[in-house]
């Protein structure tokens, strides 16, 4: 898991092959105009996701975990308090994998979290679990699904 600022975002850039062109999107995108929905950068191997909610509580956010894809989360509004816990340590399933939404909730209590300001991301590979979308008031994100072995 890293946490860090749109301004550090080059410092990940060789992390993964397509890190780069995330970020490049980041810069080069009015971020502000996105609307909600699923943007295609490049099919099935990275994509954009505008996402608009209230925030939750920490008891009513559950862990989820994913096996394909890296989580790049922008918070663009608000601030997003995200649970984070190595998956290693998930021990309480609450469903199978979904193939198909590529995610897996756990029953377990995030190890620690992190209070994620607008302009702040963290990325979440797939070894880690984590619990977003917490805090009070809404919260606008740019989630980034990053092939986690793109072809």
């Amino acid at each position: 898991m890293i946490f860090s600022t749109l301004s550090q975002a080059p410092r990940y850039a060789a992390l993964h092959t397509l890190f780069p062109r995330a970020f490049e999107f980041m810069r080069d995108t009015d971020l502000n105009t996105l609307a909600p929905g699923v943007h295609q950068i490049i099919d099935r191997q990275l994509l954009a996701i505008v996402e608009v909610a209230d925030g939750r509580t920490r008891a009513e956010a559950k862990l989820e975990a994913h096996r394909k894809y890296i989580d790049i989360q922008l918070v663009l509004e608000g601030v997003d308090e995200m649970g984070w816990k190595p998956l290693s340590d998930c021990h309480r399933p609450l469903d199978e994998h979904n193939a198909e939404r590529d995610i897996r909730f756990f029953g377990d209590v995030p190890d620690s979290w992190i209070a994620t300001p607008a302009g702040a991301f963290c990325i979440f590979f797939p070894e880690d679990a984590h619990a977003p979308l917490v805090g009070s008031g809404a919260i606008r994100k740019l989630i980034f699904k990053v092939a986690a072995n793109p072809p």
